[in-house]
């Protein structure tokens, strides 16, 4: 059909047509003070190849990981991503689809999905995992909910050592829940096991930690496990997943359920998302996953075949019954994440972890032999290490952009009181030269 411009005739017949006789009727609703009645200053329109230029020219002013060595972390990192992820996910197989539904016109989506969930079972130590969720703290939030909803307790602990971001999103979950969320402190970096234990009582649903934790010191989760489960309380973990090449999965350390982020999984950082929730119970908590479950079948001829098996979906089930309100998965970061795993296998997965842990320990050994620069904590830790410097963190973050680092995390944005601090994240991209850089900077604008 043509485009036919809008003339004041037609206008007034539309106008007409939903029995109004101006279009200032229709605003009513907005009180006049905060309607705009200036002029909109619209810019005069653009070629299509004017409008690629000006985006060209604007993305130009982005600062990024391609172009510095990037030390942030708290939750994104930047891991190296294999060619064939993106080959992979630009197949039009799958990045033109949505969560499948119909399951004899979606096979290799939900065979993706299942492997999916087959490879973060083995990641974890769980038993079963779901499709995936929206993030690590709307994963972290569901298995609060999780908690209480299995255990009919109304208390849920969970410590101050978890990302602060995943903290506030917890509680926004349980606020409306009704369920009372409360912190335990930190003591050395991680949580007070001894406050923890003092805080368990018949009423506790279950105790969320994030191991390693925020600060990426290794958390004592055998100890709280045992106290937790002593207490009839469940015990969930919030995990890297890249850790769990090297350090004992979740569920051989007591953990009743698992989440995590798993952006770091074959997702770039991509200016802070889309990315990917990991969710994985033991199987008494099966049933009440959040989002969905797709599960192996044979059809009425023998042949094999996947459907899904669990849904939370309010349109399959009655929305009381339902566990959760989360119905859909992030099935495109799942499946970046599924092929990156199939690409490390058993052998590459502890590699790039093992890279990790001692690039990060490398870095953490210069800065500490910075005159006035100390580790903020003194403790075992994975991929990311907090340290004190005598130059405000701000200071220095700003000082080494310059020098296309991005120096880490200025720990005062947070609720930890603490003015001197900077997280730094070290991956296995990082290159002996960058981290030279890094500490050559850091020794000079501290001697200045």
């Amino acid at each position: 059909m043509p485009f036919i411009p809008t003339t004041e005739n037609n206008r007034r017949e539309m106008l007409e047509a939903i029995g109004v006789a101006a279009f200032e009727e229709l605003l009513e609703a907005i009180p006049r003070e905060v309607r705009f009645t200036g002029t909109l200053d619209i810019p005069d329109p653009l070629s299509e190849y004017e409008v690629t230029r000006l985006m060209e020219e604007l993305a130009s002013r982005n600062e990024h990981a391609d172009e510095f060595a990037c030390f942030l972390g708290g939750g994104a990192y930047d891991h190296f991503i294999p060619a064939a992820v993106g080959h992979i996910l630009s197949r039009s197989e799958f990045y033109t689809a949505y969560t499948p539904y119909q399951p004899e016109v979606a096979q290799g989506n939900l065979q993706a999905i299942y492997e999916y969930q087959t490879m973060i079972c083995e990641l974890t130590g769980m038993d079963a995992a779901n499709a995936s969720m929206y993030d690590g703290a709307s994963a972290l939030a569901e298995a609060a909910l999780l908690m209480n909803g299995h255990t009919g307790r109304q208390d849920v602990l969970i410590s101050k050592t978890v990302h602060p971001f995943y903290r506030q999103v917890v509680n926004t979950y349980c606020n409306r829940a009704g369920i009372l969320l409360r912190e335990i402190p930190i003591k050395a970096g991680v949580t007070d096991s001894d406050i923890l234990e003092s805080q368990l009582s018949d009423k506790t649903a279950g105790v969320l930690i994030q191991n390693p934790n925020f600060f990426g010191l290794v958390e004592p989760a055998d100890r709280m496990a045992a106290a937790v489960h002593d207490a009839g309380a469940l015990f969930g973990v919030s995990a890297d997943p890249i850790s769990l090449g090297i350090l004992k999965a979740p569920g051989d350390t007591g953990a009743d359920l698992v989440t995590g982020e798993g952006q770091a999984l074959g997702n770039p950082l991509n200016f802070g998302g889309p990315y990917v929730g990991i969710f994985a119970v033991k199987t008494p908590l099966m049933r009440r996953m959040p989002g969905r479950l797709v599960g192996v079948t044979r059809d009425t001829e023998g042949r094999r075949g996947f459907v899904l098996t669990l849904q939370t979906r309010e349109q399959h089930i009655r929305r009381e019954k339902a566990t959760s309100s989360i119905c859909t998965n992030e099935q495109l970061c799942a499946l970046a994440s599924a092929v990156y795993l199939a690409l490390m296998g058993r052998e590459g997965l502890p590699r790039v972890a093992g890279l990790c842990l001692q690039k990060a320990h490398y870095l953490a050994d210069r800065l500490a032999g910075i005159p006035g620069v100390e580790l903020l904590f003194d403790r075992p830790f994975f991929k990311e290490f907090a340290i004190r410097t005598p130059v405000p963190p701000g200071k220095i973050i700003d000082a080494l952009r310059k020098e296309k680092i991005f120096a880490g995390i200025d720990l005062g944005r947070f609720d930890y009181g603490i003015r001197d601090g900077l997280l730094i994240a070290v991956t296995e991209k990082r290159t002996r030269e960058e981290m030279d850089r890094y500490a050559e900077g850091l020794r000079k604008l501290i001697g200045s």
